[in-house]
């Protein structure tokens, strides 16, 4: 029994990044914390590369050993391709980080994942699968308490002074209180599959992301994976995409003939998966927290995959939101006001990558005429695509801004009752 008479400290909902990162650092802390997860894990996911910075709460939270030994491709750079085939100088990040966190990971999300909700289990967390959670429970004055959840078709109540919600793009809170509320910019359409023997570069370049171009800015990725596997696919605009056909399979065919780069090298593999589809994916909630409700990873928010910052975000935010909650919960107050820090640091660095994938989308930006015009901002454009996001990129943006239009600041996303952040 914890000290507050409940029987636990706080509820985590979900098992993906987030949710395993703040179970575990609460755990670090002392608290008793229940983690209930709808699936049985291994599970598939999409959200494969890792950004460099997300070494920081891997070692926060102590796998980063696993992660070495792991068989996961190193990754140690991007680059970007042109519709004509041409490669860019690839973006080595030791190049700018003397860490070594500037050699990350491409990883299979299913082994990833279940690696970082076992860690969470063996720091002390009370891990529950097959646990789908139904609803909040408030008190009379409206404070979060518990949840209603059922698990092989029992239904049950758990209480707790806070909840955290790590119930990714299901996200169950922003569900029930009508929180979302998408960017129509990047309202963009993302197909992908899985080809098997493509085609790898040599040397440091076998684990690259590679962003690849289409026309009207739309992009593949191309993610190599162990086992000979490649996760490759294309964004953009549902305008672009679905102008002459809704079938996927036939979409991704015809936009491989748009990229030389990407022709050549799925022309050895074989497509060994089926395609997925996903759009509408760009939203932040109206708020981050509530009496007794902290919103972390994309349960909060989701940007765009280009930058791959979604894994890197759900980790910091699990971390950040974990010290918050304990703070909290030493001082006997899970108000909502208690959580205006938590939310101002993670809409910062989510507004910062906010505005470098407006201005990747921006027909008028390229990085090359940034870098050239303001060569003192390559240090700061640096710091953002390795997730280095939470400071002032007032100057780097100040330069972009001569390139791009950029989005007005977010209003919202500070916890409820609060001003904006």
């Amino acid at each position: 029994m914890s000290k507050n008479g409940m029987a636990y400290d706080a509820i985590v909902c979900g098992g993906g990044p987030a949710g395993s990162t703040a179970a575990a650092v609460l755990s670090d802390f002392g608290r008793r914390v229940v983690l209930l997860e709808k699936e049985a894990f291994p599970r598939y996911h999409i959200g494969e590369s890792l950004m460099p910075y997300c070494y920081f709460p891997l070692k926060r939270i102590g796998v980063i050993e696993k992660m070495k030994a792991s068989h996961f491709p190193k990754k140690y750079s991007v680059q970007f391709v042109s519709t004509n085939g041409k490669v860019s100088q690839p973006f080595y990040f030791f190049h700018h980080l003397d860490h070594e966190a500037a050699v990350t990971w491409q990883v299979l999300r299913s082994e990833f994942d279940q690696l970082l909700l076992e860690n969470a289990a063996a720091k002390g967390a009370e891990v529950r699968q097959g646990v789908a959670v139904k609803a909040l429970i408030k008190d009379g004055q409206g404070r979060v308490v518990g949840v209603e959840a059922e698990a092989k078709g029992s239904k049950f109540e758990l209480r707790a002074p806070v909840t955290i919600d790590a119930t990714g793009r299901d996200a169950l809170s922003v569900a029930r209180h009508d929180w979302r509320v998408r960017d129509a910019y990047l309202n963009k359409i993302a197909i992908w599959t899985y080809y098997k023997g493509a085609k790898r570069d040599p040397g440091l370049d076998e684990g690259a992301t590679t962003v690849a171009y289409v026309p009207e800015k739309g992009w593949f990725w191309y993610i190599p994976l162990p086992n000979d596997v490649v996760s490759v696919g294309i964004v953009a605009e549902r305008e672009y995409l679905y102008r002459d056909t809704r079938d996927p399979a036939e979409i991704f065919q015809r936009e491989i003939k748009e990229n030389a780069w990407i022709a050549d090298h799925l022309s050895t593999g074989q497509v060994c998966d089926s395609f997925r589809t996903t759009g509408e994916y760009s939203y932040r909630s109206k708020h981050c927290a509530a009496d007794g409700l902290v919103l972390v990873g994309d349960a909060f928010a989701f940007l765009d995959p280009v930058f791959s910052s979604g894994v890197f975000l759900a980790l910091r935010s699990g971390e950040l939101a974990a010290e918050a909650v304990d703070a909290a919960l030493r001082d006997g107050d899970v108000s909502a006001a208690r959580f205006k820090d938590y939310g101002a640091k993670v809409c910062q660095g989510i507004e910062a990558m906010r505005k470098l994938v407006y201005a990747f989308y921006d027909h008028n930006f390229h990085f090359r005429d940034l870098i050239i015009k303001h060569p003192a901002m390559k240090g700061d454009l640096t710091d953002c695509l390795i997730g280095d996001l939470f400071r002032d990129f007032d100057p780097l943006f100040k330069a972009v801004a001569g390139f791009a239009k950029l989005p007005d600041p977010v209003k919202h996303g500070a916890p409820v009752g609060c001003d904006t952040p």
